[in-house]
């Protein structure tokens, strides 16, 4: 009896403290927006590029590029609230010292935004942890706008893109955007996010495009070489399909700490993995949904249901249900479609994806980023 009375003691005891702990503003729900906090809220825009405290509205006619619409009205009247991305430019959005953590990510890029790309570098890292077109980064890859409604991501109208994804960084968070489009482009964006003390387990966040096309082999490889410890929490695809009938029977595998031939995950088909089924066809036409973990947002149906050259867009949060490694991940999904007399198809689709984790640095390198005309939507 008092080793159990002892031992209740102890649990309480720790109970107490954890909840006299200071909060250090991360981790933001519900639940939790009572808790006051020492953290520091900070935000980055084109009328304050440094995020400094009271540095806000301060651009003035001769600096801003609305200076024509603001002429009548002059400083601190909405000068500057874009920026311009000349052909071939790369442009620092953000670069923050921290300790602190990304929040929350608003942009409206103009252009074709399979040219606008996205990096994204910790701490003092010469090669970024998120390299990602930014149409594909915000669940966008058809170049096309569709509502987006999820926990991650929201996609508005009429091109307002939206980020959730929490990004803990300890000593620097530098964000740039490069246009690699033969274009000019407009920029709206802003980043808010906090300086505050970040834990000792908060992994970094990681993103990483790919494309093929058409698919070559009988899978396609969603991200193979990462090493390190980590959990995979999310996939974003644009599938087009380049075949009749339905196309998304191809299973999801996740090969992990030592698995060879086979994988410590599998799934049971494509739809079944974005957490839909039977071919996400409602009355014999597909049926678009956006919720929090998982969506069939984007549908492009040149022909009708079942149709060649028909587009999809799809995405799979992990949030709830992180996929934890502790040395490696590599993850496929088969390219598998039905052909005549009830026999799978391998099929030959142009596949984009992205992919979303969190790990120790440092990260293993990443593939070459596609070309300008192996990124084109064709």
């Amino acid at each position: 009896m008092k080793k159990t009375i002892l031992l209740l003691t102890s649990v309480c005891m720790y109970v107490i403290s954890a909840a006299q702990q200071p909060f250090n503003g991360l981790e933001m729900n519900m639940g939790n927006l009572y808790r006051l906090s020492d953290a520091k809220t900070r935000s980055i825009s084109p009328e304050n590029p440094s995020g400094e405290a009271g540095k806000g509205g301060m651009a003035t006619l001769e600096q801003g590029n609305a200076r024509n619409a603001a002429r009548e009205l002059g400083q601190g009247w909405k000068v500057n609230p874009y920026i311009f991305i000349e052909p071939g430019k790369t442009v620092t959005l953000a670069e923050i010292k921290g300790p602190g953590a990304i929040q929350h990510i608003w942009m409206t890029p103009t252009g074709n935004w399979r040219y606008s790309i996205l990096r994204f570098y910790w701490d003092d890292e010469t090669t970024p942890s998120v390299e990602v077109p930014v149409g594909d980064f915000f669940g966008m890859g058809w170049g096309e706008y569709a509502p987006l409604n999820s926990l991650a991501v929201c996609v508005n109208p009429g091109s307002a893109f939206n980020c959730y994804w929490a990004m803990p960084f300890r000593r620097k968070c530098r964000i740039t955007m490069e246009n690699i489009n033969t274009e000019k482009m407009t920029l709206y964006y802003q980043i808010d996010y906090t300086l505050t003390n970040v834990p000792d387990d908060a992994g970094y966040f990681h993103a990483q495009f790919r494309r093929n096309n058409p698919v070559k082999e009988a899978s396609y490889t969603l991200i193979d070489g990462v090493k390190g410890k980590g959990q995979y929490v999310g996939t974003y695809m644009a599938w087009g399909v380049n075949n009749n009938g339905w196309w998304g029977e191809g299973e999801i595998k996740f090969f992990m700490d030592g698995d060879t031939q086979y994988p410590t995950i599998c799934g049971t088909g494509t739809e079944d993995y974005f957490c839909g089924s039977y071919n996400f066809d409602h009355k014999g036409r597909y049926q678009e949904f956006s919720t929090p973990y998982s969506g069939l947002p984007q549908v492009i149906r040149p022909d009708g249901l079942y149709k060649s050259q028909q587009r999809f867009g799809l995405y799979r949060w992990h949030i709830m249900d992180p996929i934890r490694f502790e040395k490696e991940l590599h993850i496929t999904i088969q390219d598998l479609g039905w052909r005549s007399g009830g026999r799978y198809l391998p099929q030959q689709s142009d596949i984009s994806s992205v992919v979303f984790w969190y790990q120790r640095e440092p990260h293993a390198p990443f593939p070459r980023l596609p070309a300008m005309n192996e990124l084109e939507v064709n």
